[in-house]
């Protein structure tokens, strides 16, 4: 994650007490003005992701997106790819391939709110708002894409794109449980599927809980172990307070 702005923006006692938070997906964008608490202080507002939406219109967008929303001191973004200190280096539900590598998404956003930003991966942000922070968790995402956030004691590991290994029949997991993917084989098919990949990610991060989350989580049928959790779209938002509100130990 990374962040950009004054420090004159930043509250007394070292609190954020007015988040944007913003959910950036292949599918929609979406975002909403948090308490400190998490607690939603103006509506949810969304729009369809522009297709196709290369960095400059992601970023008119987004900007036009939350021009209606109440006052907010800072900005926590959740992006569909992997961000390291702030620049984009993968997005591939957004774009061909390489159009985002290199962008400075929370500098650019910054200077676009005028307010200093943190952006970290979508499935990793919806993980800051499921997690209990007890032993090593995982969050996995289905929607347009596959996302995957790692976290041991509440804490965010570095980001993998396990969605992009190679998962079974020479496929990736996005190939086969991305949405295009479920629209091909069919709900039954795909929940199988759903079934394996738990497993094998169980088999390869011994995960003490897993939450799964994305706008195709209501699709999962199958019935899930004592360590797993469907969580609502609304922690993909709700995340961002961590970003800028660390749970105290």
């Amino acid at each position: 994650m990374s962040g950009s702005g004054s420090q004159l923006d930043r509250p007394r006692g070292g609190r954020w007490s007015r988040i944007l938070a913003i959910d950036v997906g292949g599918t929609g964008l979406k975002a909403s003005v948090l308490g400190e608490r998490g607690r939603m202080l103006s509506p949810r507002v969304r729009v369809k992701t522009p297709d196709p939406c290369p960095p400059d219109v992601l970023l008119w967008q987004l900007a036009d997106l939350v021009r209606p929303l109440s006052p907010f001191q800072c900005v926590a973004v959740g992006f569909p790819g992997m961000v390291r200190d702030g620049r984009v280096i993968t997005a591939p539900n957004l774009g061909p391939a390489g159009e985002y590598a290199g962008v400075d998404l929370a500098g650019e956003l910054s200077r676009a709110l005028g307010k200093p930003v943190r952006v970290i991966n979508d499935a990793e942000m919806q993980g800051f708002g499921a997690i209990r922070g007890r032993g090593v968790e995982l969050v996995v995402t289905f929607g347009t894409g596959v996302g995957t956030g790692l976290f041991d004691q509440g804490l965010v590991a570095p980001h993998l794109e396990i969605a992009h290994h190679p998962f079974r029949h020479g496929q990736t997991y996005e190939e086969q449980l991305g949405k295009q993917a479920l629209k091909k084989v069919g709900r039954k098919t795909w929940n199988r599927r759903v079934e394996i990949a738990i497993e094998t990610l169980r088999a390869l991060v011994h995960f003490d809980h897993l939450y799964i989350g994305g706008g195709n989580a209501k699709k999962v049928t199958l019935k899930l172990g004592a360590d797993a959790t469907i969580v609502p779209n609304t922690d993909g938002l709700i995340g961002g307070v961590r970003l800028w509100n660390p749970r105290r130990p």
